[in-house]
């Protein structure tokens, strides 16, 4: 039987979050465009696109942390320039756009759902 290291276990943990994400975005825009129109189904894409974007580079820098060297530059700048990114988001979406912000601020938690569903999968198929 092979063994799985720790860096197996954490792969396929970040490649089934990165399918869940995909999962709930679609499944969130499908339904929000039914429910309530195109623009609530765009504005949860885009909050979820933004959700993702933020995921992977939280992703970059604890990869960077997890090698024991400094993390690079660009990638802290970026980490802390989402916010920022974000907020510049929203506005240009209540601003400029027809799109729905409540719907984009619900597709920003995208990623958070896709942690707490691995988390269940983690409890209900762990290893003792």
């Amino acid at each position: 039987m092979k063994t799985i290291t720790d860096e197996d276990h954490y792969r396929r943990a970040m490649t089934r979050i990165g399918r869940m994400m995909a999962v709930l975005a679609a499944a969130g825009v499908m339904a929000l465009a039914v429910w309530r129109g195109w623009r609530w189904g765009a504005g949860f894409g885009v909050g979820a696109g933004a959700s993702w974007l933020s995921f992977r580079w939280m992703k970059q820098m604890a990869d960077a942390l997890g090698r024991g060297g400094r993390p690079r530059r660009r990638i802290a700048v970026l980490a802390g320039l989402r916010y920022v990114l974000l907020g510049g988001g929203a506005y240009v979406i209540l601003r400029y756009s027809s799109i729905s912000l409540p719907a984009a601020l619900a597709g920003l938690f995208v990623s958070v759902a896709a942690v707490i569903v691995e988390i269940l999968f983690e409890l209900a198929y762990a290893r003792n």
